[in-house]
């Protein structure tokens, strides 16, 4: 008997999650089982692509090749090898998310290498929420437990508790309008292939769920969870936010998880030390430009200002890798796929 489709989609996934665990040395790894990315799995490396396909001939990758350090070019090699829309132009390819780690392997096939942002860190380890540095976070977290607001774990399978997130969900699409702007392939999802590794934080104020953030699995050098989708009612205390973060943070500590990343910020932390040889003066300029200015395509600042109140204890660049040099059509495909457009 052939296997249906699901069962060869469990498979799949499966396996994915089986090389993620191996071979993923990205905070945002996780975010490869995403429903809608597509998942290329190596024949003669061993490792995985996570990728989009945009317009006629142009392709958007989550991150770098998860594979073993030195298979990793020979991965992407194949990868790259086994692209194909059809007759006509061959495909291009951006890389989004690309750790400081991998920029040679791009660099090195003659892509363009810029500065994307910044990806956030904090070492369980060493976190105290005591002093200083945690004070706004603190008097936040102190104001909304005053206003009675509680959070609990819970199970996203759960009918009700489901049906209450499906509820903030639709609240905080209404509160941001029809032109909300979300990193789609860059962020997670609540259900999808990933859902059974994902944890999820409720808040609750006067009997109602309003809000909730949901936690991914990361592997690798720095292993622990990945603070990933947040859902915030336009009812919630202030203080809500930060209360659950806390509240996981406190509970993945006593459990003995190493690190919590806050993921990355797109156009924050961008640095001339951080731009490799051979990056776009004219993408430099751009990303530049949006960071200081660009609050409409994406909240830079807001987020930056949200992680660093956390006093991260590391901060790393992310790059953007594009095949063929940075050229309109394949910058417009990423902003789209990203939903920064």
């Amino acid at each position: 008997m052939t296997a249906g489709p699901a069962a060869v989609a469990d498979r799949e996934v499966a396996r994915a999650v089986e090389l993620l665990r191996a071979h993923a040395d990205h905070p945002s790894a996780a975010l490869a089982l995403n429903g809608a990315t597509q998942r290329y799995q190596g024949r003669d490396a061993d490792g995985l692509v996570a990728y989009t396909r945009r317009g006629r001939r142009d392709v958007v990758q989550f991150a770098a090749p998860f594979a073993a350090p030195d298979e990793r070019g020979r991965l992407l090699d194949e990868f790259l090898g086994r692209l194909s829309f059809g007759p006509g132009a061959p495909p291009r390819l951006t890389a989004a998310q690309v750790g400081r780690a991998d920029v040679g392997l791009y660099a090195e096939r003659g892509f363009t290498v810029n500065q994307v942002g910044s990806t956030y860190g904090i070492d369980l380890a060493r976190f105290t929420s005591r002093g200083k540095a945690l004070a706004k976070v603190r008097q936040n977290v102190n104001r909304a437990r005053r206003d009675g607001v509680t959070v609990v774990e819970t199970d996203p399978g759960d009918p009700g508790d489901r049906r209450e997130l499906d509820a903030i969900d639709a609240e905080w699409l209404a509160a941001k309008g029809r032109h909300v702007k979300e990193l789609s392939f860059l962020i997670g999802e609540r259900g999808g292939p990933a859902a059974p590794l994902r944890r999820t934080f409720l808040a609750r104020h006067d009997g109602r769920t309003v809000g909730y953030i949901t936690y991914s699995p990361v592997w690798g050098s720095r292993p622990g969870w990945l603070y990933d989708l947040t859902r915030r009612s336009p009812r919630a205390p202030v203080g809500t936010v930060e209360l659950v973060n806390l509240t996981a943070l406190t509970r993945f500590q006593e459990e003995g998880a190493p690190w919590l990343h806050l993921g990355l910020t797109p156009f924050a932390g961008l640095d001339d030390r951080h731009e490799p040889e051979g990056a776009s003066r004219g993408m430099t300029k751009a990303l530049r430009l949006v960071a200081e200015h660009g609050r409409l395509v994406y909240p830079a600042r807001s987020q930056e200002a949200f992680k660093l109140k956390w006093a991260p204890h590391a901060i790393e660049p992310e790059y953007v890798a594009f095949q063929g040099g940075v050229r309109p059509v394949p910058l417009w495909h990423l902003l789209r796929t990203t939903g920064s457009l």
